[in-house]
């Protein structure tokens, strides 16, 4: 679900809605995050000790979540022309947990475009939301970008 073209402020409108491809979190994902972040919480690490826990196994960190978010997100291919700098993330909530062998997508709303005073740039306001394989929203914020004005625009 990539895009052919490259997308400018003035190619975004409130309500567009974009969703990404899937992909299977694996226990090799939660490995390598627990390696390179240093969180080897065990409800992350150790399928024996959650096997009879609260989330019946191990469950992906939630910033692992929203990497790979923002992840499927960039595969759109519609931010990465035009984009300038991430501006924040906000109001971000873990609703359910992320599991190996979940296949996520995410879905993208543009929430607000708003051209900034200098002309040549704009913000983009947008909702992600992480959804898992039956579609359940596990994840969901803001996450606002500001991104380049078509030249000559």
């Amino acid at each position: 679900m990539t895009s052919t073209q490259d997308w400018f402020l003035e190619d975004f409108e409130e309500g567009q809605v974009f969703l990404s491809q899937g992909r299977t979190i694996t226990e090799t994902d939660l490995v390598t995050f627990a390696g390179w972040s240093w969180d080897t919480n065990p409800v992350h690490t150790d399928a024996v000790a959650t096997a009879d826990g609260r989330f019946g196994g191990p469950i992906a960190h939630g910033v692992l979540g929203l990497s790979v978010a923002m992840g499927l997100a960039s595969r759109l291919g519609v931010f990465e022309a035009c984009s300038i700098a991430l501006l924040g993330i906000d109001e971000w909530r873990f609703h359910a947990p992320v599991r190996v062998g979940d296949t996520v997508r995410c879905r993208v709303t543009i929430l607000d475009v708003r051209r900034t005073s200098a002309g040549d740039s704009g913000v983009l306001r947008r909702r992600f939301e992480l959804m898992d394989t039956r579609d359940a929203i596990v994840q969901s914020g803001r996450i606002d970008l500001l991104v380049a004005a078509r030249p000559g625009s």
